[in-house]
């Protein structure tokens, strides 16, 4: 029996050649996502390849960072935690078996989808209070993939990627901001478990370097005790 995505022609008109095709199965999908179902994760994996390339067929630097956006605030309205849990689950995916087939020429539309997706992947937790609960079930898809750390089909470049924004996307949520309840240690474990277990050492290197954020609690705090008592220190007197 056919699934309800495969009886849309969502994933055809979304890899169209004309931009208002594109567009208007974009809007044709957000109402279907709000409505109360659930898809299987193949189902999603192949909604997800259309929607992939929706965004190679997207030209131009204005419309390409729109469509990052609104392709990030797809998440939003999916009727559950556990649907957008799936969801990012299934971007992440299609991130991880794509990458290495994405040209130099649109690469940077696809690293700015990328930071859309970490941010939104932090954004669901943040919607949900920070329930225990959801945010093991985002912290697994995100080690999973981008974030897992010997897995060779995970490509590298995807790694450093996520890795070089991880900090910047805590911060864009308020997750750094003070009084947040937000529980940041958890929230950093998969760049601990990168710096120390990856076989990469570029990847350990960055990881370490990211974890080092004086934006990151404790790091700033730390250094700002060091210069107090460099400060401080006024040699032996006569």
């Amino acid at each position: 029996m056919a699934t309800d995505i495969q009886q849309t022609p969502f994933i055809k008109q979304l890899a169209a050649n004309d931009r208002p095709t594109r567009d208007a199965a974009l809007h044709s999908l957000r109402a279907f996502l709000s409505a109360k179902r659930s898809l299987p994760d193949l189902e999603l994996l192949k909604l997800w390849k259309g929607l992939f390339y929706c965004l190679w067929m997207s030209d131009r630097p204005k419309p390409q960072a729109a469509l990052a956006q609104e392709l990030a605030n797809l998440v939003s309205v999916l009727p559950s935690p556990s649907e957008k849990i799936a969801f990012l689950n299934a971007f992440w995916k299609t991130m991880q078996r794509e990458w290495t087939n994405i040209d130099v020429l649109r690469m940077e539309k696809f690293l700015l989808v990328v930071r859309r997706y970490l941010a939104a992947t932090f954004e669901v937790m943040r919607d949900e209070g920070w329930e225990e609960g959801v945010v093991g079930e985002v912290i697994k898809t995100l080690e999973g993939c981008p974030c897992e750390v010997e897995d060779v089909r995970v490509p590298n470049g995807l790694r450093f990627h996520v890795i070089d924004i991880y900090v910047d996307e805590l911060e864009r949520v308020t997750v750094l901001e003070e009084g947040s309840e937000a529980p940041v240690e958890v929230l950093l474990e998969p760049l601990r478990k990168l710096a120390k277990g990856s076989p990469n050492k570029v990847v350990r290197t960055k990881a370490k370097e990211a974890l080092a954020d004086e934006r990151l609690p404790g790091n700033k705090k730390i250094e700002t005790e060091e210069k107090g008592d460099e400060d401080g220190w006024g040699g032996i007197q006569d």
